[in-house]
């Protein structure tokens, strides 16, 4: 299954084949040594479908779009802003307990990475696609992110400010992206039907409707 952002990679056309294979075996084995029980995986996949994912991040996008002190609020408080959304279950433990927020405007674009590994916002992003944690695309990020922002289809004028911010086990980074012109007649649930977990990763721009 192609993914946004996998056709910058020559990853296996059997490469989703190959990882379930793989996640069967070790769920498997972890089952036969008692580590986890049958019903585990699925309450956690569960978890990730309706607790915890970008649905929640689109959620405080547009809420922040449609008011200014939720705004403000968001970029200064990330996990104040979560609460106060009713978001808190599942954040501690779950890579979501420091999460704070680059805001894009018309001279600045934030593009999140992680130099490391793979550290990303689950509570409000989910997983974290295959491309993010590829190691080409972590070093080409940090050292040409503008170069590697036009691959991605977004060709920054040049000049918008590029600000490239690398998240950590203590810091899990992620964009508050612009409001797309031509929105300002939406509802705050039809605005976050718009917003797109590449945008809120800094590799798109929210599309106009």
């Amino acid at each position: 299954m192609s993914m946004p952002g996998d056709e910058q990679f020559n990853y296996s056309s059997n490469r989703e084949l190959e990882s379930a294979a793989k996640v069967r075996a070790l769920e498997a084995l972890l089952i036969e040594k008692g580590i986890i029980g049958s019903e585990t995986v699925n309450k956690v996949l569960d978890y990730f479908d309706s607790k915890m994912g970008p649905f929640n991040g689109a959620k405080l996008v547009a809420k922040a779009w449609v008011d200014p002190d939720f705004k403000q609020l968001l970029v200064s408080d990330c996990n104040a802003a979560c609460e106060a959304m009713g978001m808190t279950t599942g954040m501690a433990g779950a890579e979501g307990e420091h999460m704070r927020v680059a805001e894009n405007t018309a001279s600045v674009h934030n593009l999140i990475i992680c130099t490391l590994c793979s550290c990303y916002p689950w509570p409000t992003l989910g997983l974290p696609p295959y491309w993010y944690k590829d190691p080409t695309f972590r070093a080409r990020a940090a050292r040409e992110p503008r170069k590697v922002l036009k691959e991605f289809g977004l060709d920054l004028e040049a000049s918008v400010d590029v600000r490239v911010w690398d998240s950590s086990g203590q810091i899990r980074w992620w964009v508050l992206p612009e409001k797309p012109p031509g929105a300002d007649h939406l509802s705050e649930e039809e605005l976050a039907a718009l917003v797109t977990p590449e945008a809120m990763m800094g590799v798109a721009k929210v599309s106009a409707p």
